[in-house]
C-alpha cells in the first residue's frame, strides 16, 4: 500500500496503522494483510490534509468484498467519537454539538498554553475556554452572541471554574486592546458545509482578522486547512481518543508568533 500527501506534522503512525510504514519516493509504503489495508483505505477515503485529498494505491487492488466489509466496520466506529461535555447539566445549541472540541482535547490544550492569560476570541458555549481554565490558565472568554454567552456561563460554573473566567459581551476584535498581553485562541466558525478537501484562511475571515492584528495566536482550523496560507504557522495535527476517532484527525492547531516591529 502507498499513501500520498501525508503532512510531516502529522503522527503518520497514529494515522495509518501498524505498518511498518516507510518514506519511498513523495509516499508512504507499507506491506500490509488484506484487512489492515482495506481498513486504512476505508478510514481515509475522501479525507483531505493541508489542502489535498490524500491519495491511496493498493496492489493488488482490494477485493469488493473487503472494501465493503472494512467501510461497514468504519461506519461502526463513527459512531464513538471522543465525547464535547462530559459532565451532565452542560447546555448546548445546535452549533455547539457539533463543533464543540472534545473535552478531553480542549483540557490537553489547556496544558499546552502551561497557565498563560488567554483570550479565547469567540467562545461560543465555552468548551475551550473551560478546558484552559481547568488547566490552570486565566481566561477572558469574549463572545458577542447573547445567547451562547448564557450557555458558556452556567458551563463555565458547572466546571467550577468561574474564578479563573471573566466571560464578556463584545466582538472579539474589539476586545483584544482589553488584555495587550494575553494570548489569542481562536476556535473560526467553520461552517456545517467546510471543505473536507481544502480550506484556507480567506475561508475563516475571523481568523483573517485577528491574523492582521500581529499578535500571539493559536487557532483550532478544521485538517484540511491549507497551512501555506498562513506563513510562519507552526501546525500540529489533533487525534481523538475514542474508537471513532483516535486514528482521525479532529483539528489542526495553529500556533504563530507575534509580529515584531
Amino acid at each position: 500500500m502507498r499513501v500520498r500527501g501525508v503532512p510531516a506534522w502529522v503522527d503518520h503512525e497514529r494515522l495509518l496503522g501498524p505498518g511498518p510504514w516507510s518514506p519511498v519516493d513523495d509516499a508512504l509504503t507499507a506491506e500490509l494483510a488484506l484487512t489492515a489495508a482495506a481498513d486504512v483505505a476505508a478510514r481515509l477515503r475522501g479525507v483531505g490534509l493541508d489542502g489535498h485529498l490524500l491519495e491511496m494505491e493498493v496492489t493488488p487492488e482490494l477485493p469488493r468484498a473487503a472494501v465493503r466489509a472494512a467501510r461497514t466496520e468504519d461506519a461502526r466506529r463513527r459512531r464513538d467519537p471522543t465525547p464535547g461535555f462530559e459532565r451532565p447539566g452542560a447546555r448546548l445549541d445546535d452549533e455547539g454539538r457539533w463543533s464543540l472540541t472534545p473535552e478531553a482535547l480542549a483540557l490537553a490544550l489547556g496544558r499546552r498554553a502551561a497557565g498563560r492569560l488567554i483570550l479565547d476570541a469567540g467562545c461560543a458555549c465555552g468548551g475551550n475556554t473551560i478546558g484552559f481554565a481547568r488547566a490552570g490558565c486565566r481566561v477572558i472568554a469574549v463572545e458577542r452572541d447573547a445567547t451562547r454567552l448564557a450557555l458558556a456561563r452556567h458551563n463555565v460554573r458547572l466546571y467550577g471554574v468561574a474564578d479563573r473566567v471573566r466571560l464578556v459581551h463584545a466582538d472579539a476584535l474589539e476586545a483584544l486592546d482589553a488584555a495587550p498581553d494575553a494570548l489569542i485562541f481562536v476556535d473560526p466558525p467553520w461552517g456545517v458545509d467546510w471543505s473536507r478537501t481544502r480550506t484556507t484562511v480567506d475561508d475563516l475571515p475571523l481568523l483573517r482578522a485577528l491574523l492582521d492584528t500581529g499578535r500571539a495566536l493559536w487557532a483550532k482550523v478544521p485538517p484540511s486547512f491549507d497551512t501555506s496560507t498562513t506563513p510562519g504557522a507552526r501546525a500540529s495535527a489533533w487525534f481523538g481518543e475514542r474508537a471513532g476517532d483516535r486514528q482521525r484527525v479532529k483539528f489542526v492547531l495553529l500556533e504563530l508568533d507575534a509580529a515584531r516591529s
